[in-house]
């Protein structure tokens, strides 16, 4: 379990959970006060003179393995930060790509990892402008590193995020969930299942884009990746001081997945994702957006999973299948290591 005032960095710190945000308000949030800090979105909303805004976002990666089912840590890094601009309600257009590299490290692999980089802009329409590279001693790394940032324009008139979330809204959950950390574990621990989970990492900008293009008024986008579903939520409902209530037995999980987390005990709502989102829109036009979303997000059908409420402020309940509810809080410690 996480200990306050801790004086040194430890793995849970990266598992974005309740570690992770106690490092962000005891270091970052003080030194680097802003309001675009304050806003706790998954990218900065810019103005820039003339009129118009610019989502900026930014990620590093140190997956372990580099090549799980379904991904790599090339298609990770595009996608990633291609989803977190697509949160912010912008159109991403362009990347820049940093390799820190270990002495050693075969360029064979460094081919396949940057051929699926270009893959992956390609199909989401971005472009890879810039970067850098830098080299470590043998055994001062662990292979490769990637860092991405982001820039993407905002055409909607619309501020998609935290702050614009309202009671009454309806959560709207893109698709299954878990599927990116079962991946990523299975492959790890050398875990056979009777057939293999692949991850969820895919772009979301298009679903954003159809969405944007529906006129729908997005209140908020949220990528669901480190601590899950209800990491997420919980972050969302406290940024926005309101509640989020959610019925647990609408949460697609696929067999897979609720079978191999059943055996690990592990609760798949706080199994990361790569390719998942939730939407928050006012409750007369949640079909429509889940119809939507439903046709061009992956890992659909979606389901309208809850709604806002007034209060208690920054608190989100799940109800049972057998009628019962329990507060969700965020992750304890950290789940996986090095999952993205």
């Amino acid at each position: 379990m996480p200990h306050s005032h801790r004086t040194e960095v430890t793995v849970g710190h990266g598992g974005g959970g309740k570690l992770t945000q106690e490092l962000i308000d005891r270091v970052f949030r003080p030194a680097f006060a802003s309001a675009s800090l304050e806003a706790q979105h998954d990218g900065a909303l810019l103005k820039f003179p003339g009129g118009g805004r610019l989502a900026f976002t930014t990620d590093s990666h140190v997956v372990s393995p580099l090549f799980f089912p379904g991904g790599d840590i090339g298609k990770i890094a595009v996608n990633g930060t291609v989803n977190d601009l697509s949160m912010c309600g912008a159109r991403p257009l362009w990347l820049s790509a940093g390799f820190i590299l270990e002495e050693g490290f075969p360029i064979a692999t460094l081919e396949k990892v940057v051929a699926s980089m270009k893959a992956a802009a390609d199909a989401a329409g971005v472009a890879v402008v810039t970067g850098d590279t830098k080299v470590v001693e043998r055994g001062k790394g662990d292979g490769l590193y990637v860092t991405t940032a982001g820039v993407g324009v905002i055409e909607t008139p619309l501020t998609v995020a935290p702050s614009s979330i309202r009671a009454g809204d309806a959560v709207i959950l893109s698709g299954d969930v878990g599927r990116h950390g079962m991946a990523i574990m299975a492959t790890r621990a050398g875990l056979q299942f009777e057939s293999a989970i692949e991850s969820d990492c895919a772009s979301l900008a298009a679903s954003v884009q159809a969405l944007l293009k529906a006129g729908l008024e997005i209140h908020c986008l949220r990528d669901l990746t480190r601590g899950g579903l209800a990491t997420s939520l919980v972050e969302l409902a406290e940024t926005s001081k309101l509640a989020i209530a959610i019925d647990g037995a609408k949460v697609p999980v696929s067999e897979l997945v609720g079978g191999a987390c059943e055996i690990l005990g592990l609760d798949p709502l706080y199994v990361a994702n790569e390719g998942r989102f939730v939407c928050f829109v006012p409750a007369a036009q949640a079909q429509q957006a889940a119809d939507i979303i439903s046709a061009t997000a992956p890992g659909g059908p979606a389901v309208i999973l809850g709604t806002v409420k007034p209060g208690p402020a920054g608190q989100v309940t799940q109800l049972s299948i057998i009628g019962s509810e329990r507060i969700v809080d965020r992750l304890s410690g950290e789940q996986l290591p090095r999952i993205c």
